[in-house]
């Protein structure tokens, strides 16, 4: 008897446990779910020239990046240039550039003033947009806010114009680079 009382407890116990659970969970939100905006997954960090790396990157990770046979760079510091030689020919010419005080917003709009095509894009948890602007050669760069500011990476295939037979991909390869930034940020 004792033990048919303890197994009716036991079973109405969970009915109640179960009963309850359910009903804390059967709740319905109206709405349409957004992407949170407006934060940096590590707002202290920062990406300036630091161990002779640019950009938390070393030379040969921005050789390897955009597959360069040779890699130059004849200035470092806030903004650092690269030149870079392909194999089989052509001349590839990158900026790192990283404002610690700077503004997504007021980048995406000087680029668009300056007749830049700009998409908005998400990289690695960072808002971004890609900027392309072919007038001295094909170019691009992507820029994502991150740290306390924003950081680019601009790539132009030197002398080659969008379309043309051996114009690399500048949007690709910029967009590779500040990937390879924000993913050393991890």
């Amino acid at each position: 008897m004792r033990r048919r009382v303890l197994e009716v407890s036991t079973f109405a116990a969970v009915a109640v446990l179960a009963t309850a659970t359910a009903a804390g969970c059967a709740q319905t939100v109206t709405g349409t779910a957004q992407r949170e905006e407006g934060s940096v997954p590590d707002p202290d960090r920062t990406y300036g020239y630091v161990d002779d790396r640019c950009g938390l990157l070393d030379d040969s990770t921005v050789q390897a990046t955009l597959g360069a046979a040779d890699v130059v760079r004849p200035f470092s510091g806030a903004v650092c240039q690269y030149i870079l030689s392909k194999p089989g020919g052509g001349t590839v010419d990158v900026t790192f550039s990283w404002f610690d005080t700077g503004n997504l917003a007021r980048e995406h709009e000087l680029a668009a003033r300056r007749g830049a095509t700009v998409k908005d894009m998400v990289v690695e948890r960072h808002q971004a947009f890609s900027a392309r602007r072919d007038v001295t050669g094909a170019a691009c760069s992507a820029t994502a806010a991150a740290g306390t500011g924003v950081l680019s990476w601009w790539v132009q295939y030197r002398g080659q114009k969008s379309g043309g037979q051996k114009a690399g991909e500048p949007c690709a390869d910029a967009l590779k680079l500040l990937t390879a930034t924000l993913r050393s940020d991890m």
